[in-house]
């Protein structure tokens, strides 16, 4: 009787672990001053707030390979508009109004090398995506602010309207992580 207790014990500690809130969310994002290519700042969330906001942030090169899996989808579905003869009959259009920003972050060591690194990823990006590009060059790394673990992988950030952290995940680009921010943006 006593394992089947503990069992039982057990397993509810498992399911409930399983849908624990990350963190993050339900927390407002940190203030945090990036600056864009034409050197001006943005200040987020105050610069954001009265729109839904998703933010991908890269603390280091070996986030990149990861990060580059959510450019193409996340363009598709926020940047890109197709014209009426690219448009499926079928396909109820939504029209997303928010603030979108890629973030390298280059903190600590990574600061040494922030201007060529700058000018190393403005060579390889499409000129289109120049304004969704902010970069954070300073000394606080917003780990425990933000609640993630690995240097190595992409954290992504959905921020309500207020500036609150809404919805939180990480690594490569899958379609139940993309569903799940559309879920949190189109509630409004």
């Amino acid at each position: 009787m006593k394992k089947i207790i503990l069992s039982l014990f057990l397993i509810a500690t498992v399911i409930f672990l399983s849908f624990k809130t990350p963190g993050a969310v339900g927390k407002m994002f940190p203030d945090i001053s990036c600056e864009n290519y034409e050197g001006k700042m943005v200040n987020i969330p105050t610069d954001t707030k009265g729109k839904y906001t998703l933010i991908a942030m890269a603390f280091s090169t070996a986030a990149e390979d990861d990060l580059k899996t959510w450019i193409n989808p996340v363009y598709n579905k926020f940047i890109g508009k197709l014209d009426a003869s690219q448009a499926d009959v079928f396909d109820v259009s939504y029209d997303y109004d928010i603030n979108l920003y890629f973030i390298p972050m280059f903190t600590g060591a990574n600061q040494l090398a922030s201007k060529s690194s700058k000018e190393k990823i403005k060579e390889k990006t499409d000129k289109e995506l120049y304004p969704y590009l902010l970069f954070y060059d300073g000394g606080k790394t917003y780990k425990e602010e933000l609640d993630f673990q690995k240097r190595d992988i992409p954290y992504f950030f959905v921020l309500d309207k207020t500036g609150k952290v809404a919805y939180t995940t990480s690594g490569k680009y899958d379609d139940k992580k993309m569903e799940k921010i559309l879920d949190i943006i189109e509630e409004n």
